[in-house]
């Protein structure tokens, strides 16, 4: 029998995501908050919103106005100490879309070593547990470990840095990072670069292919002497982080 393990990541401040594509939910649980931070649902909805494109022609097609349930974990408005349940209905789903890659699977995605590794069992539509969808999870942990890095006076800014053959050379203060990534589509605070990666995406969309890219990220006012030697330093435990989003 092969499970499907591997959910959880973090020791110290655990985040487990649970739900499928075309699910109920997609949710996560979030062990090793402390007690006493200030958390309501409305705290989720700015960060949930910005996952609804600006712009529908250069992302998914897939568009949902999610609303975040809290579960567990907060009593009164503020966390208890409590292991956090969280969840975001599916609702934009068309399942039938999907009914070709149960015996088809589509090149360049997990179709097929999903249904090798889970002996067909396993729930395709949309791409199940592998699709992107799960990253409505990370941002409602995101917003929990926002909030608590927040107490500490420590930031995280995040833009975006190239797509495809398109790169931005400037240099960001951290005003003008939060003043201008939000302004556009592609989330680069470069103006003028940001129309030029609009323009690579459609191009890309309209021969049918995707483009990859980068994204820089800051953490401002962090304390000196985080993470373990060897196996458990900070930018490991980054890139595992990273390289596990869908």
């Amino acid at each position: 029998m092969t499970l499907l393990a591997g959910n959880s990541i973090g020791k110290e401040f655990t985040v487990t995501t649970f739900g499928e594509s075309h699910g109920k939910v997609v949710g996560v649980v979030v062990d090793g908050c402390p007690a006493g931070l200030p958390l309501a649902e409305a705290d989720f909805q700015e960060e949930l919103d910005r996952r609804i494109p600006a712009e529908p022609k250069i992302v998914s097609a897939r568009v949902e106005k999610d609303t975040a349930k809290i579960l567990s974990g907060v009593f009164n408005g503020y966390t208890t100490g409590a292991p956090i349940a969280l969840t975001v209905e599916n609702k934009e789903t068309k399942s039938s879309d999907y009914d070709a890659i149960k015996d088809l699977p589509r090149p360049a995605h997990s179709d097929y070593p999903a249904k090798i590794r889970y002996g067909g069992f396993n729930d395709y539509r949309g791409g199940g547990r592998f699709s992107g969808r799960v990253t409505v999870a990370l941002i409602m942990a995101g917003v929990v470990a926002k909030k608590l890095l927040g107490r500490y006076n420590i930031d995280v800014l995040a833009y975006t840095k190239a797509i495809g053959p398109v790169k931005s050379t400037k240099a960001f203060t951290a005003a003008e990072i939060r003043k201008n990534r939000y302004a556009v589509a592609t989330r680069c605070p470069d103006l003028a670069c940001a129309e030029k990666m609009e323009e690579a995406i459609i191009n890309a969309k309209s021969e049918g292919d995707s483009l990859g890219g980068v994204i820089e990220c800051l953490a401002l006012n962090m304390p000196a002497g985080v993470g373990e030697p060897l196996f458990d330093t900070l930018d490991g435990d980054l890139a595992k982080a990273l390289f596990s989003v869908p």
